[in-house]
């Protein structure tokens, strides 16, 4: 199609209409993965993509209006998260953030040993897998319980014989089943032994209410895709009495943390995300729990054979349920099936979809396990009316 230039007037106003949720026949149940864009944060970012399009950068008027909107959103996501806002730094996700993270506790801050668990995200575990093939670390994995927690009493025990100084680095909420680490029980462990702490809080921030005034730790992660803001967009805390060196060069960016020119849609979407995210947060906290526990009571009526893993009716987080279907030539190809009848859900992290070798976090919770382990996980747009017809597919299809 040509477009002369008094078309192009309507084509403009045409692509940046205001943003419209539209009724989908899909049933989506796989928000561990990424959430769905919140429409007030579309439109909080709207500006930085048409009239606010300055480089943050540059010294005119244009550069200091974004600089003024990065700090502003930077401001928000501190006092939400209890922090100062020179701990916090912008990121393109959680896998760099945590990269960031252990990449300097090895390199800046003289960690020669590494503690970790073998339930970790990937962005954890292929990092320290590789700084340990290169020579530059010493590698620990931590013991589980057979609910799938990270046994703290057999931590204690790693610290205490550790004689080189050490980076304690785990999940505060597994993305597969779920599980929650203590968060603040780790740090006094690592205040105690003088270790540094980095806990990925990728599933937890903007789900959980933390305040790192509270707890002792050292860097924490966020990824704006997990609550209902952009991908492409994170965060890294980091604690104020530490110094580390970037990860990126070339530019000053995020006070010299991070070179690069800053996502600034993103930024201003993921700190509104945060907030609208937190402003409500006991209430939907609620709903949601309510909807995973309604799933895994109509699963238990409807299908005999089901079981739940990790530690799913304690401390979990209330968006995720993790089920184990049992073995049978239906239930093979059950997440195939599944999208085939327009249902979104998970095998695992969605970090690792396209790959059939099997849940690592399951395989190290239960090696025994050969049933088919299907996650799913809830927003506060999902209903029970979604919840009763995924469990009759499943009935249908297992």
């Amino acid at each position: 199609m040509f477009i002369t230039p008094e078309s192009a007037v309507w084509f403009v106003s045409f692509t940046f209409a205001p943003y419209q949720t539209y009724p989908m026949s899909r049933i989506y149940l796989d928000n561990a993965a990424t959430t769905p864009l919140e429409p007030k944060v579309l439109e909080a970012m709207m500006p930085y993509f048409t009239t606010h399009f300055g480089n943050p950068s540059s010294i005119y008027s244009y550069g200091r209006e974004t600089r003024l909107a990065i700090e502003n959103a930077r401001k928000s996501v501190a006092k939400i998260l209890g922090a100062h806002p020179s701990e916090i730094f912008f990121t393109s996700g959680g896998t760099e953030s945590s990269n960031t993270a252990i990449c300097a506790s090895v390199r800046d801050l003289g960690c020669k040993r590494i503690i970790t668990s073998e339930i970790e995200h990937h962005a954890t575990l292929h990092t320290v897998e590789y700084l340990h093939k290169k020579g530059e670390i010493e590698l620990d994995y931590v013991k589980l319980l057979p609910d799938g927690h990270v046994d703290l009493q057999n931590l204690e025990e790693l610290l205490s014989k550790s004689e080189e100084k050490t980076l304690v680095t785990l999940l505060h909420a597994n993305n597969e089943i779920g599980n929650m680490l203590d968060i603040e029980a780790v740090g006094e462990i690592c205040k105690k032994y003088n270790a540094v702490f980095h806990c990925d809080t990728v599933q937890t921030v903007g789900h959980f209410p933390i305040d790192l005034k509270k707890i002792h730790v050292h860097f924490i992660t966020g990824a704006g895709h997990k609550f209902h803001g952009p991908k492409g967009v994170g965060m890294l805390y980091v604690n104020a009495n530490i110094k580390i060196t970037p990860l990126v060069h070339g530019g000053g960016q995020e006070r010299n943390m991070r070179a690069g020119t800053e996502n600034l849609y993103g930024i201003v979407g993921f700190a509104k995300a945060l907030e609208l995210a937190t402003e409500n947060i006991e209430q939907d906290t609620k709903y949601i729990n309510d909807l995973k526990m309604y799933m895994a009571e109509k699963l238990q009526q409807e299908i005999a054979g089901v079981r739940f893993n990790g530690d799913y009716k304690g401390r979990s987080l209330y968006t995720v349920l993790n089920v184990s279907f049992p073995k049978t030539d239906k239930s093979e190809m059950l997440l195939f099936n599944l999208d085939i009848n327009n249902i979104c859900a998970s095998g695992g992290s969605a970090c690792s979809s396209g790959t059939d070798i099997g849940s690592h976090v399951i395989k190290a919770v239960n090696p025994e396990n050969h049933s088919i382990a299907i996650r799913f996980s809830f927003s506060k747009h999902n209903t029970k009316e979604e919840i009763e017809s995924v469990v009759e597919k499943l009935k249908e299809l297992v």
